[in-house]
């Protein structure tokens, strides 16, 4: 299926798109594989570390039409990662969240409608689910987007995938903590009992991989996934560390949520269960709204939604577990040659 076929990642110079390339570089999958981003220079450290033919580096953003328009000729399939992603910055910045995040995903799948791309998928965030904070709303708003623009393509499949906290990602508090214990610093928590899902960056690539095999126009699919506060997290990382550096409380930061939200109730009322996954269809009720009011559906009030604080908690040694199955953990604290540990040589 994926065999001489053309993947476009924007934002491919992230983590996830390096996940997505340890993935399929040492495979027959794709013949070709588009890095989309608009930094120059992780491009450049990418094309120098990887050194591999079946990569193409496109400098562009997704805010300007015409750069990725010119990008996804010729493209099969897209991984659309490409966000502003951090939740204080977009606090203080939230028509840029709202340029990069929303006008940036329509330009993209207007392109690959243009193109004739077979499948886009589309990657949000928990942080869009009763949002609160202006990266939250921002991809919230960038589903909504998504699923509009799904029911008009033809030709173009349009679905979407969200996902809790990665871990170890870049900006997430797994390095900032590792860093803080190299130097000999407190390790700074906002709020112990704050909840977040724990996802490995493979796990974010199978949801995706699964939602770009199974899904329909307009679907989203969400990862059943595991969680843990972050006291027990920072717990965890001074335990593997084997180190004595205190734990400081500093309070919550701007636009924090104590626990994430991965299905709101009215999601859970109409998810299917797919096993490791949940899919939740699009509304594709038309704008006759007359029929709606003989039109009733389940009490909303007896459903539950799927969050941090009620899915299953990983406590101090699961959560050891989990951090030493990290490519990045298993680098800095276990001194791992980390492009071994993904295959890439």
């Amino acid at each position: 299926m994926l065999k001489n076929k053309t993947l476009l990642i924007t934002g491919g110079t992230g983590s996830f798109g390096s996940a997505v390339l340890s993935r399929f570089l040492n495979t027959d999958h794709f013949s070709e594989i588009r890095i989309f981003s608009r930094d120059e220079k992780k491009q450049d450290d990418m094309r120098n570390e990887l050194n591999d033919n079946k990569l193409k580096f496109y400098i562009g953003d997704v805010r300007d039409y015409s750069s990725i328009e010119r990008a996804m000729r010729g493209v099969d399939y897209v991984f659309h990662a490409a966000a502003l992603k951090q939740v204080p910055s977009c606090e203080f910045f939230p028509l840029e969240a709202a340029k990069t995040n929303v006008y940036g995903t329509q330009n993209v799948i207007d392109a690959a409608g243009v193109n004739k791309v077979e499948k886009v998928i589309c990657l949000s965030t928990d942080k869009a689910a009763y949002p609160i904070n202006a990266m939250g709303i921002s991809k919230a708003l960038m589903e909504k987007v998504a699923v509009a623009a799904s029911r008009n393509l033809k030709e173009t499949t349009v679905c979407l995938t969200r996902y809790g906290n990665v871990m170890a990602s870049r900006g997430s508090v797994i390095p900032l903590f590792l860093n803080q214990i190299k130097e000999g610093n407190p390790i700074t928590i906002t709020d112990p009992k704050m909840t977040r899902f724990l996802m490995s960056l493979d796990e974010a690539v199978e949801l995706v991989l699964f939602a770009f095999e199974n899904g329909d126009p307009g679907d989203l699919f969400v990862n059943k996934a595991s969680a843990g506060n972050i006291g027990d997290l920072a717990q965890a990382i001074k335990e593997l560390c084997d180190s004595d550096s205190e734990i400081k409380i500093i309070g919550t930061r701007h636009g924090e949520k104590l626990y994430e939200t991965l299905c709101t109730r009215e999601e859970m009322m109409k998810a299917q269960d797919m096993g490791d996954f949940y899919r939740i269809a699009a509304d594709n009720r038309d704008l006759n709204y007359a029929k709606y009011f003989s039109e009733g559906e389940q009490d909303v009030a007896k459903i539950e939604d799927y969050n941090s604080h009620n899915a299953d908690q990983l406590g101090v040694d699961g959560i050891k577990s989990l951090l030493s199955t990290l490519p990045y953990v298993r680098k800095e604290v276990f001194g791992e040659d980390i492009k071994q540990i993904l295959g890439l040589y």
